[in-house]
């Protein structure tokens, strides 16, 4: 007898009611047997019986070959199949999590980590850690795995940014408690354990380093943890580093540590299949093959797998999850691809460059995946964390990759961003390549970038602090070797003119007798001269006013370049205006009144009077931002102080009273920033200028945008009748662009120099800042500017400088800040050398007067520095306690006629 079909319940779907009305047509057919119905159908028999068993839609073959062994109209149960195939069941009841982890009410749908939940169940130790990569599972283990199966209440919350507050808050759930009378009991550690004796479960620890900011929080926990009956983290593998910092935790960790890998294939089949059979569905065998060929060996495809079935299960034909519903979705490469779309969706312009310029940096022109290190990124934290957490890119304690290599394929953004961008993609992997070469070589020259290779790195790279390092470095020497150059091509003609003037000197015996004699006794001169100033320089530690003598009298002798810059003052005496709770940023002097305005790494904005009275000098906080301070712009009132931050936020604030009042956070993300008179400039990644107003009333206006067809801009400055603006691009060229209508700017000319900052100085003179000079030039005529001075670093890589009323001050980064006296047609003279910081000197302005410089620095000191602005003779001859003597005169200058300086 044959044996009978399963019950159906017509209610519970299209597809049920579809299977049920196909066993009623066999019935009113005569209730022939399948094996019957496969003898007129031409199928076989077992496919007929499941088209009528309500699990899986068959084909549209079988379904007409069904109706016709059962004398019916094919054509109406061809339009009958067609409207059950359209129809999309629900989501609702899927046994898949999708992007979210298993919480521990879901460990009947949670398999493949079996093994594992043993090992923690099992364990006797009583603090255990469990570490692996992003994207492995770890959370879904301990949620799902171990809490659900501890027969005791568990404990389980992540750090965030208050650990006391978090741990009080989960307590609070456990015993009923209030959590805010919990947080104030548990500031002793002690009483967490006291409060709970059973297990503890920290999971995502690694919040304690990336969210809590304060070392006491972090301290407690360890702490409290340590003193707890029985505890497990969950770890991410990249910062098991930070947990070595401590060493209390480290011995707790010693022999009670899980790493977490990625899933055997075994494991796999298990994740796949059995949460369908809890549910009462299955995987078709040809899903289940194609699933473990896309994620067998993956570290961090779990998730995105389980998104994926997820979305088949929507499209399932029944209770069967088929090959055709998952392509229907896209497959693990679309899931893939709409993740990244709404991770990149929710961020800001500013964090979306962020965002496209770290995962250029994890693939190759070639269109695969590579592996980079933390230190290579420089990354956002905050992006690259979002990435992370969307499970786009995988962070371990070796670096950062690809989750998965169809991210490459299958997102159309990132294919036109890397299509648009192979070439510097190319130019960038290799620049990479030459810089960890040149590190590992200890920065060995030999290794530079020279010729044709340094020519050919394309402008607009997004560099990290390494590579800028290196092609800073490549194109000092190579510019060395051109000087080098130039001075051999000179002697070369000096050498063929002193040829020529020897066969003239032949017919003038007597002259070129005369003329010998003269030269014999320069060079003899030069010689005792150059000798002078270096006694000068030993001498300056122990006796500073007969070596300033001894420089004026030498340059007096003789106006060597040696000579002049012996004559500098170093003794400068500067007074700490502020010691600041931060590094100093950013620095802006005001144009008129007394006061400086600085920006700091914490984000804040500070205005300090620099009036001598009283003491200490009045400071205010104008405004904090979220982020570091990357730059200050004062009105040409000085009234106004923009700020912008490294998140690309700006804030206004008038200072005009002496107290700070803030008046504005515009609305917009920048780069960079500028004043036009009293119109605010700002510019963003898209290299557009936008003009604001109004900027006093609550609501700034926008009066225009503008775009200048330049890239990105990573600088603005503007001559003081606000007509001519200098825009410094990411690839450091600076143009001139006339903005006498903001609608429609006009490019003028480009500076032939590579430049990180602009500034002008009155309407004919603009700085620009270099890495190893500054360049002052001469922009009488617009659209031909002249180099007028080139002032070299003097050893350090430039971070700052200003120029003021015939001065210059350039600050490096090795502490140090030199002041130059600039005059019409004269060479640069070093004035002044500034010694007083611990660390580099990030920010430098100049009084009004030119004769006060401001400073500030990563030693978070705001220094004022007063230097003597008289002629050098002057002042050197009005501070010696005696005039040099004739015993002095002779030791260092022999026997030259005797002409004391002072």
């Amino acid at each position: 007898m044959p044996r009978r079909e399963r019950p159906l319940d017509e209610g519970e779907s299209g597809l049920l009611q579809f299977a049920a009305d196909l066993r009623r047509l066999r019935e009113r057919a005569g209730s022939p047997t399948y094996r019957e119905l496969s003898r007129r159908a031409h199928y076989s028999a077992a496919a007929l019986s499941e088209a009528a068993g309500g699990r899986k839609l068959p084909s549209l073959a079988v379904t007409k070959a069904y109706v016709k062994a059962c004398d019916a109209d094919p054509e109406e149960w061809e339009r009958r199949w067609r409207a059950v195939a359209e129809s999309k069941p629900q989501a609702a009841g899927s046994p898949y999590a999708g992007l979210a982890m298993f919480q521990p009410d879901d460990a009947p749908r949670f398999f493949g980590r079996e093994r594992l939940t043993a090992e923690l169940l099992a364990t006797k130790n009583r603090f255990t850690g469990v570490f692996g990569p992003s994207g492995v599972g770890k959370s879904s283990l301990l949620r799902a795995g171990l809490i659900a199966r501890t027969r005791e209440p568990v404990l389980l919350f992540t750090p965030g940014a208050n650990p006391v507050e978090e741990c009080a808050v989960a307590l609070a759930r456990l015993t009923g408690q209030d959590a805010v009378e919990l947080a104030d009991e548990l500031a002793d550690p002690a009483e967490l354990r006291r409060r709970h004796q059973h297990l503890v479960v920290v999971d995502q620890f690694e919040e304690l380093f990336t969210l809590c900011r304060n070392e006491e929080l972090r301290v407690w926990l360890i702490s409290a943890l340590l003193g707890c009956t029985k505890v497990v983290i969950g770890v991410r593998a990249d910062y098991y580093g930070h947990c070595a910092r401590y060493p209390e935790l480290v011995a707790a960790l010693n022999g009670g540590q899980l790493m977490v890998g990625p899933m055997t294939p075994d494991e796999l089949r298990l994740a796949i299949t059995e949460p369908a059979a809890f549910a009462g569905a299955k995987v078709e065998t040809a899903l289940l093959a194609r699933l473990m060929a896309d994620a067998v060996g993956q570290a961090a495809v779990l998730p995105l797998l389980s998104h994926a079935l997820a979305e088949t299960w929507q499209h399932r034909r029944g209770m069967t999850l088929t090959l055709a519903g998952y392509e229907e979705v896209g497959g693990l490469e679309h899931a893939i691809a709409r993740t990244a779309q709404d991770v990149l969706d929710g961020l800001s312009p500013h964090q979306r460059q962020q965002a496209k310029r770290i995962l250029l940096r994890l693939v190759t022109e070639d269109d695969t995946k590579r592996r980079a290190g933390k230190d290579e990124l420089e990354a956002d934290e905050q992006v690259l964390q979002a990435l992370a957490a969307a499970r786009l890119v995988v962070i371990d304690r070796d670096g950062v990759e690809l989750a998965h290599e169809a991210l490459i394929r299958s997102w159309p953004t990132f294919g036109a961003w890397i299509e648009e961008e192979r070439e510097n993609i190319k130019a960038q992997r290799e620049l990479t390549h030459a810089t960890q070469t040149w590190e590992s070589l200890d920065r060995d020259p030999g290794a530079l970038l020279r010729g044709r290779r340094l020519a050919t790195v394309p402008a607009g790279l997004a560099l990290n602090s390494g590579e800028r390092a290196f092609l800073a470095a490549s194109r000092a020497a190579e510019e060395e070797v051109h000087t080098s150059t130039r001075r051999r091509t000179r002697r070369q003609r000096q050498l063929l003119a002193a040829l020529a003037a020897l066969v003239v000197v032949a017919a003038s015996s007597t002259a070129f007798a005369l003329q010998a004699s003269r030269t014999a006794a320069e060079q003899r001169t030069a010689a005792v001269v150059l000798n002078a100033v270096g006694e000068a320089a030993a001498l300056r530690s122990t006796n500073p006013g007969l070596a300033e003598q001894v420089s004026l009298a030498a340059y007096r002798l003789m106006p060597l370049t040696q000579a002049r810059n012996g004559l500098r003052q170093e003794n400068v005496p500067s007074q700490v205006v502020r010691e600041a709770p931060a590094e100093v940023t950013a620095l802006v002097v005001g144009p008129t009144q007394q006061q400086v305005v600085t920006g700091h790494r914490d984000g804040t904005v500070v205005l300090t009077d620099l009036e001598d009275l009283p003491s200490p000098r009045t400071s205010h906080e104008a405004t904090r931002h979220a982020g570091a301070v990357t730059a200050l712009a004062m009105d040409s009132a000085g009234g106004l102080v923009a700020s912008v931050s490294e998140d690309g936020a700006v804030h206004v604030v008038d200072v005009s009273l002496g107290k700070p009042r803030e008046l504005a956070a515009l609305p917009t993300h920048a780069t960079a920033i500028a004043w036009q008179g009293t119109t605010l400039v700002t510019t963003d990644h898209d290299g557009a200028l936008s003009f604001w107003t109004d900027l006093r009333l609550d609501r700034p206006r926008l009066l225009t945008t503008a775009q200048l067809g330049l890239g990105p801009l990573a600088g603005l400055a503007f001559r003081p009748d606000g007509q001519v603006l200098a825009a410094v691009t990411t690839g450091r060229a600076v143009h001139l662009v006339d903005v006498t209508d903001p609608r429609n700017p006009a490019l003028l000319s480009l500076t032939k120099q590579f430049a990180g900052t602009a500034q002008f100085a009155g309407e004919d003179l603009l700085l620009t800042t270099g890495t190893t000079a500054v360049h002052v030039w001469d922009v009488t005529d617009l659209r031909h500017p002249v180099l007028r001075a080139e002032v070299p670093s003097g050893g350090g890589s430039v971070t700052s400088a200003w120029l003021g009323p015939e001065r210059l001050a350039v600050a490096t980064d090795d502490g140090l800040v030199r002041l130059w006296r600039l005059k019409d047609r004269e060479e640069p003279v070093e004035q002044a050398l500034l010694r007083g910081h611990t660390g580099p000197v990030a920010a430098v302005g100049l009084r009004p007067k030119g004769d006060e410089v401001v400073t500030g620095g990563a030693d978070r000191a705001v220094r004022l520095w007063d230097v003597d602005p008289r002629d050098p003779a002057v002042r050197i001859c009005e501070q010696a306690v005696r005039p040099m003597n004739r015993e002095e005169w002779r030791r260092y200058f022999g026997d030259l006629e005797f002409t004391p300086p002072c």
